[in-house]
């Protein structure tokens, strides 16, 4: 993963989850999509996790990457990529201050992380962005972790594919970067093993937990919202704010979320891409927030 969650993006971005590769370039002044293209996997080809190994079957994972890149790269060979939410830990840290040395800061953040990982964080790698506290002195650091060895399966597709993964994502810290959260807005993110939930507000990001998912994309409205209700309400009585905005990503049909979410917050529900709710515009959340920041 990138130090810092800001860099200089490339202009292409792949996103891998359990059933799918999607694939999309941005136009030459970012501002959108020129292309994108989604592929298929097999089932079992790819199973998310923290601990475990991660691509089962690479041959098929390489196959769609390739087929999904030959539509929509060209020459480029300088790819963002994003894993799924599964395979890693993203965790909110308070901290009253930070060494001014990025890798003295980084040995902070490790420190704080040990006890909440279920894997070694010496084995890790560690990516962390700093946003000012809610008073202004403290500091809030997002810090995404994954094991060396699983992010080294997901590079590996890549660069035995002919590409370069320049910057590598969850899937959801990708989709953020489609968000304007202005006012409290609350985002949920469904794929087939997590469902990924994060609250912000004035751009900040204030919560943020991926829960596991068993009933996978078939989630029902109620299921969805029955699961999103318990961060909600920690969200307002921990900031005594009342969320103002909802965006929904990765179902393959949102209208199923639609009025359960609207009757639990009374916020209008959207589609975090602005698309319709088709299966194309479902999984192009990752991409498009990765691309468009």
């Amino acid at each position: 993963m990138s130090r810092g969650l800001r860099t200089n993006h490339p202009r292409v971005a792949c996103e891998i989850s359990a059933d799918a590769v999607v694939a999309a370039r941005a136009g030459q002044h970012g501002a959108q999509l020129d292309v994108y293209t989604a592929k298929d996997l097999p089932e079992g080809a790819v199973a998310p996790d923290l601990t475990q190994a991660n691509v089962l079957r690479g041959d098929a994972l390489r196959d769609a990457i390739k087929s999904a890149l030959e539509e929509v790269a060209g020459r480029a060979r300088d790819l963002i990529v994003i894993v799924p939410d599964a395979a890693v830990r993203v965790v909110l840290l308070d901290f009253e201050t930070l060494p001014e040395k990025r890798d003295e800061a980084e040995a902070v953040v490790r420190f704080r992380l040990k006890k909440s990982l279920p894997f070694d964080v010496e084995k890790a790698r560690v990516s962390y962005q700093v946003q000012p506290g809610n008073s202004g002195k403290e500091l809030k650091v997002i810090a995404a972790v994954a094991l060396a060895s699983v992010l080294d399966e997901y590079e590996a597709a890549f660069r035995d594919s002919g590409y370069s993964p320049g910057v590598v994502l969850p899937s959801m810290l990708a989709a953020l970067g489609a968000v304007d959260a202005a006012r409290p807005t609350l985002v949920v993110k469904v794929d087939p093993f997590t469902t990924s939930i994060a609250i912000l507000e004035k751009q900040q990001l204030l919560l943020f937990r991926t829960l596991e998912n068993a009933r996978g994309l078939s989630i029902t409205g109620e299921q969805l919202a029955e699961d999103v209700y318990p961060s909600v309400v920690f969200f307002q009585d921990t900031y005594k704010l009342d969320v103002e905005r909802v965006f929904v990503a990765g179902l393959r049909n949102s209208e199923v979320a639609v009025q359960s979410l609207q009757a639990q917050t009374g916020v209008a529900v959207q589609e975090l891409t602005g698309a319709a709710p088709t299966s194309s515009g479902s999984q192009l959340a990752g991409v498009t927030g990765a691309l468009l920041a």
